[in-house]
């Protein structure tokens, strides 16, 4: 795998065919190794070792960007000649700042390589998928999903001496189990496979598709729902790239003119935080400007938004610098050029003290009526403003009475405001790591709402 001192050696070698103001490298790739499954049985391997150099040139107030998938000379020369051939036929940017310096790069450092998941061979992931094979023929199931493991770099290096590398291993596991008129699923991820149990997470998916088994339909309506992590994080994955400072110069953020206000419960508290041990990535961002742990809301209030160092800028110059709390650059600016600005990618839930955390088992047995969803999918924004998202339940639907989870449920379509949502959590579990489909990956809780609204039945 690329070392620190190759990936500067490489950038070395685009200096010298560069003639622009300034250059920017930023590399990212490494090692993919993926085992798939389907109907109780492994049909595909894939093992890959591939870098991705991103070169930025800048020419005065433009910028522009080339990519290569390729470490020779001559196809870093053609990138560097593209990127400074695509400057001559912008416009000037009036907001594009000089490349980040590297001081800007400076903060704590992360340990996320561990030679365990490193070392994984399709040996070691062919048994895991063998004992979730065995648990579904043990059930009468058929199985299909994933186990996939990485070792990754990034860097970004610049003409103004920034240089800053990160090394991460990754691993995760999918599985999905079916029935005839059922299904169930788990997922889980993590730096270190070894917090990655494969039996415990089909023994999970297998006994939610058997006790979902001939599912019955009750109306829809506003119900009590407890959402698994997984489910949490897929609806509010559709709160945080609203969060960037860009989104409100914009006006495309459900919170302009909001900052400083309560949007949601009193028990909502949520920090961006790549520093978390649950957490995974670089601590830097697309110019290598290091990630500050920010508190985004604070018993319910919005606090601070994120910003990349030209967003900041604009800001403090903007009829909103009042309103919007502290303005400075964050590390969560996406490479430049992009039209997005930031957003935070760490999203850390704080459930309270460990003494009011409840279980999901807890929060089912405090339930009189109510209903269990295990994840969602198909989630799509109806009001960006409101943030009322539709989007329908699957693979573990559960109706709840008398604090018993009673029988399987024919899947429901729901339309829900996040900020609705999130006013009415009664109850939370312990943050955890999750995973989903359809939002990146957060630390969060589970969830027990009041008065979720689901609008009709599905046919399955």
């Amino acid at each position: 795998m690329l070392t620190h001192e190759q990936a500067e050696e490489i950038f070395l070698r685009l200096s010298r065919f560069s003639n622009a103001d300034g250059l920017e490298m930023l590399i990212a790739g490494g090692h993919h190794a993926l085992t798939r499954f389907a109907n109780n049985t492994i049909h595909q391997n894939i093992d890959e070792e591939n870098y991705l150099v991103s070169v930025r040139a800048v020419t005065g107030r433009k910028t522009a960007r080339a990519t290569t998938n390729k470490l020779d000379d001559e196809s870093l020369r053609r990138a560097v000649e593209s990127a400074e051939a695509m400057t001559e036929v912008q416009v000037d940017d009036p907001d594009l700042l000089p490349l980040a310096p590297a001081s800007m790069t400076d903060g704590p450092p992360t340990n996320r390589y561990f030679e365990h998941t490193a070392a994984l061979s399709p040996e070691d992931r062919a048994r895991a998928v063998e004992g979730i094979v065995g648990i579904a023929k043990r059930n009468g199931l058929t199985t299909a999903g994933i186990f996939s493991s990485a070792r990754s770099v990034e860097a970004i290096m610049n003409s103004r001496g920034l240089s800053t590398f990160h090394a991460q291993t990754s691993s995760e596991i999918s599985i999905t189990m079916l029935a005839g008129d059922s299904s169930g699923w788990q997922k889980a991820n993590s730096p270190d496979a070894r917090n990655l149990d494969a039996v415990a997470l089909a023994e999970t998916a297998a006994r939610k598709a058997r006790d979902s088994a001939s599912p019955r339909e009750v109306p829809p309506g506003k119900y009590t729902v407890i959402l698994e992590p997984a489910a949490v994080l897929d609806l509010v994955g559709y709160l945080f790239f609203d969060f960037g400072g860009l989104a409100i110069l914009d006006q495309r953020s459900f919170l302009t003119n909001r900052v400083g206000t309560k949007l949601f419960g009193e028990n909502i508290t949520v920090d961006d935080n790549v520093y978390h041990p649950l957490q995974s990535g670089a601590p830097f961002d697309g110019e290598g400007v290091h990630r500050r742990p920010i508190r985004l809301i604070e018993n319910g209030v919005v606090r601070n938004l994120v910003y990349a160092r030209a967003t900041a800028e604009k800001m403090k110059s903007s009829e909103q610098a009042s309103k919007v709390g502290r303005i400075g650059p964050t590390g969560h600016g996406f490479p430049l050029p992009n039209e997005i600005g930031e957003a935070p990618m760490n999203i850390v839930f704080d459930a309270g003290p460990e003494t009011s955390r409840r279980s999901v088992e807890q929060m089912v047995a405090s339930t009189d009526r109510g209903i269990l969803v295990t994840r969602c999918w198909y989630i799509r924004e109806v009001d960006p403003y409101e943030k009322i998202l539709t989007g329908m339940t699957r693979d573990g639907t559960f109706y709840i009475e008398d604090g018993k989870l009673r029988h399987g449920l024919r899947n429901f379509r729901f339309n829900q405001s996040l900020i609705h949502m999130l006013s009415n959590v009664t109850e939370m579990g312990t943050p955890v790591r999750a995973s989903g489909e359809e939002s990146f990956n957060m630390v969060v809780p589970a969830m027990k709402v009041r008065n979720f609204n689901f609008t009709e039945v599905t046919k399955f």
